[in-house]
């Protein structure tokens, strides 16, 4: 009978430690390690935008599409602009006739005796043909400027990427410089993981991280940086400019979230990374050891 309760004790006494030890090890999870569910897929997304007016006569691209680096994306109706730069070589001609003409009799009056001809002749000469030279030198400028315009009826792809969100299409009337379609660089994938303020005394620039996203997929990075401020809403700037101190005060205070920025190194084959999606972020600790033994699956991430 006593050995019952001697093995019952034990029992409980067993249990109680096991659960203690789970718990602590879950309080470390939580509290301690650098680790957060708040994290985001970013990419540098770049809004293309046309440098010349006009109706859109070609679209060749559609949305989503992986479009390479020179790859024609848009073309704006070019009649107008050609027509600018036959006006503008018309006048470079034009100009560069009266050139020839007033240097020639510049020159012609140069040779003339004084009796003949003046020196405010000669001078007024010289000017014209001086007048006429840079006449010519901005119509050029006139043609340059024309000839750039034509080119840029062409709207090609500045990177390696993905056509997202279009909205533009043929016959669309586009403005200059107003961005009517984005391309995802594909180059540019990188993590934001947004740990509690609590947690960044852990997160060192260098540190192996892992990320889980939520389709699935797993990454292995580094931190590549910790950003160094955020906004703070409890201080906003008045209208005159001066702190706009909150007169309240929670005495619960939440830990702020700071950006913490991962670089890609190796990403879980046939995952398709989209920014904006939401993954797991942990930092390891211990560095490139366990970050090594974890590789197993994954391959390098590739620029293209």
């Amino acid at each position: 009978m006593i050995f019952q309760k001697l093995i019952g004790i034990a029992m409980t006494a067993l249990v109680f430690l096991v659960a203690v030890l789970i718990g602590r090890t879950l309080w470390v999870r939580y509290m301690d390690e650098p680790w957060t569910r708040d994290g985001r897929v970013r990419a540098d997304i770049i809004g293309i935008a046309p440098d010349v007016s006009g109706s859109v006569v070609s679209m060749p691209v559609t949305d989503n599409q992986l479009v390479h680096k020179g790859d024609l994306l848009m073309e704006v109706d070019p009649s107008h602009y050609a027509i600018a730069v036959e006006q503008a070589k018309a006048t470079v001609d034009a100009h560069r006739a009266d050139l020839v003409r007033l240097k020639a009799d510049a020159d012609r009056r140069q040779d003339l005796d004084n009796d003949v001809v003046s020196k405010e002749s000669r001078d007024n000469a010289l000017k014209a043909a001086a007048s006429a030279a840079a006449m010519l030198q901005q119509a050029q400028a006139q043609l340059d400027a024309a000839e750039l315009n034509l080119s840029r009826t062409k709207v090609y792809a500045p990177v390696d990427g993905y056509v997202t969100n279009l909205n533009v299409h043929r016959g669309d009337y586009v403005m200059t410089g107003v961005p009517k379609l984005a391309v995802v660089d594909s180059a540019s994938f990188w993590i934001y993981g947004y740990f509690e303020e609590t947690k960044l005394p852990h997160v060192k620039v260098g540190d192996v991280a892992h990320v889980r996203l939520m389709s699935g997929g797993e990454i292995v990075g580094h931190v590549d940086s910790i950003s160094r401020g955020i906004y703070d809403r409890d201080n906003p700037v008045s209208k005159d400019l001066t702190a706009d101190v909150n007169p309240t005060f929670n005495w619960v205070r939440l830990a702020q979230r700071i950006p913490v920025r991962v670089h890609i190194d190796s990403i879980t084959r046939d995952v398709v990374l989209s920014a904006g999606t939401t993954c797991t972020v942990s930092i390891d600790i211990d560095n490139d050891q366990k970050g090594a033994s974890r590789m197993g699956g994954l391959f390098k991430l590739s620029a293209s």
